[in-house]
């Protein structure tokens, strides 16, 4: 008889949400997946649990899992996790887990934290149609032409972005989504420091590039889908209104009064007072 593959979540930050049932199972189980084995001690011992480990990570996955489905095969009883959070999102375990089913046995999730739902669900961005993008590339030119094709998506945008890259990474989602359009920084989340910061995506950048308390630990970065393009356009009065209020006041001011006075959505506000500022600057 087939073994079975638990897919076992694990805390992204605060130790009280590891579940009693994930701690069962893998006390229960012959042999621990993990993607990092030193990383993984310190959570097993806090609790108790010494079943054994075996390192599975990126550079491994695929000769490890044919070991791993012999052992499944003998029928026992197997638990895979990540660094933190929810195996297979952005972490590794794809392989293993299609492997487990090629090979028969039973693949059972163990739920639990997950840092892009964690961000999603207190983001105040709309829940009901969202994409998961992973890590952005490294590179610029890779970094930019990623975001060039999600631009129109009217989803809500999710990204998991490296502190050493994340200035650069939201100056370019400024750049090319809007600077107007509304997004989310989440840092650090469960843990001491944990910061949600809702902005205009230009406004967001330039508050991370001036703090770098926000440039470091785990970030999830959120972006509100595109609208229509046939909304894109302010109307003339309202491009009036924005301009006037933008020569007596402070762009963000101006912005929030043209919203009260127009109607205008601010997010689309924003973007046509940038414009305005940097042709003024120019002149």
């Amino acid at each position: 008889m087939a073994g079975r593959l638990y897919v076992v979540a694990t805390p992204i930050g605060n130790l009280g949400d590891m579940s009693p049932r994930a701690v069962e199972v893998l006390r229960g189980v012959s042999v621990i997946a993990a993607e990092d084995t030193r990383h993984s001690a310190p959570l097993l011992r806090h609790f108790a649990i010494a079943t054994p480990m075996v390192a599975l990570h990126e550079h491994n996955e695929r000769q490890q899992a044919e070991k791993l489905v012999a052992r499944l095969h003998a029928g026992e009883a197997i638990a895979l996790i990540s660094d933190a959070g929810t195996p297979l999102l952005s972490d590794p375990g794809y392989h293993l887990v299609r492997a487990a089913h090629l090979a028969g046995a039973r693949v059972i999730p163990v739920p639990g934290a997950s840092a892009l739902i964690a961000a999603l669900s207190a983001s105040g961005l709309p829940t009901d149609r969202f994409s998961f993008e992973g890590f952005l590339p490294a590179k610029a030119t890779a970094r930019r032409a990623r975001l060039t094709d999600v631009q129109a998506d009217p989803r809500t945008l999710i990204f998991y972005e490296a502190p050493h890259r994340i200035v650069a990474a939201l100056d370019d989602m400024a750049q090319i989504f809007g600077a107007g359009r509304e997004a989310v920084l989440a840092r650090e989340l469960t843990k001491l420091y944990e910061t949600i910061r809702v902005a205009p995506l230009g406004e967001l950048a330039e508050w991370v590039r001036h703090d770098g308390d926000q440039q470091k630990g785990e970030l999830v970065v959120l972006v509100r889908g595109a609208e229509s393009r046939s909304s894109d356009a302010l109307n003339e009065e309202s491009r009036r209104v924005l301009s006037l209020l933008l020569a007596a006041l402070p762009l963000k001011q101006a912005v929030a009064l043209a919203a009260e006075i127009t109607g205008e959505k601010r997010n689309r506000l924003y973007d046509q007072a940038v414009k305005i500022k940097a042709v003024t600057s120019d002149e």
